[in-house]
């Protein structure tokens, strides 16, 4: 074990390969073990375990009995050395689980920085999470599951593998998702539909009330217009010339993924 300066309970394992960075705090019973760097400042409270090959970042917090960096539970994972990435400044609350990737996906499952993981969370093998994400308890992500920035995840909700959830949009508690929620929009049910756009949301964010028209009339014609995938997407290029918040949407779109929720 590499170690600096911080508190690390006698109580804890931590094992010979794991690097630690300055004011690293390790409360009771937590086992570090395996090819583990951690950043400055992170916490890790009572009965925590990290296992790698894992690297974590600064200022993340880990609450009680999270499991972060186990392998994945994919039945093709053979033990193979794949990775998990944390960014910065993460809260990861009680029995929240990230596991590692795979060789068949991207061989790491990547999580960024200044996100909310509520109690139950599930990080699944070869995830990619943006950054200032909110996950409420027990939201539930399969494999290969791709995450933008500022995503809002109700309680209970769960997405089908290989799919993915926009910028800015928000996921309604218990929502089953079989299908991908383009950037901007509200998506709820089971199988979940859509809502209309996260109004509330862009304006927290500082979107202009200008911009916020622009998405919802790319909206209106995305749902509303019963124009064919293709014709709406021109049709929202051109909003796109003028307002550079409605790109994020026009790309999502052409990469067609599983297809919209509808």
């Amino acid at each position: 074990m590499t170690e600096s300066t911080g508190i690390i309970d006698p109580s804890a394992k931590i094992g010979p390969d794991v690097v630690l960075g300055k004011n690293v705090t390790i409360r009771e019973n937590v086992i570090i073990e395996g090819n583990v760097t951690i950043g400055d400042d992170c916490i890790f409270e009572p009965f925590s375990i990290i296992r790698g090959p894992t690297t974590i970042g600064k200022g993340n917090h880990f609450y009680q009995f999270c499991s972060i960096g186990e392998g994945c539970q994919d039945l093709k994972y053979a033990g193979e050395p794949t990775t998990l990435t944390i960014g910065d400044n993460n809260v990861i609350r009680e029995h929240v689980s990230m596991h590692r990737g795979t060789v068949q996906g991207n061989g790491t499952t990547t999580v960024g920085s200044n996100n909310l993981f509520m109690i139950n969370t599930h990080i699944a093998h070869d995830c990619v999470i943006g950054d200032n994400c909110i996950f409420s308890n027990n939201a539930t992500l399969a494999g290969h599951v791709v995450i933008d920035d500022w995503v809002v995840f109700g309680g209970l909700a769960a997405i089908h593998q290989f799919g993915r959830v926009g910028c800015h949009a928000m996921v309604g508690g218990m929502a089953a998702l079989n299908m991908d929620v383009p950037p901007y929009v509200m998506a709820a049910g089971h199988y979940a539909k859509p809502f209309g756009i996260n109004k509330r949301g862009l304006q927290r964010r500082g979107f202009s009330d200008e911009a916020i028209s622009a998405i919802f009339k790319s909206y209106m014609l995305l749902y509303k217009k019963h124009l064919p995938l293709e014709e709406a997407i021109v049709e929202i290029e051109k909003i796109a010339e003028e307002f550079a918040e409605v790109k994020p949407l026009v790309d999502f779109l052409k990469d067609h993924g599983r297809g919209i929720v509808r």
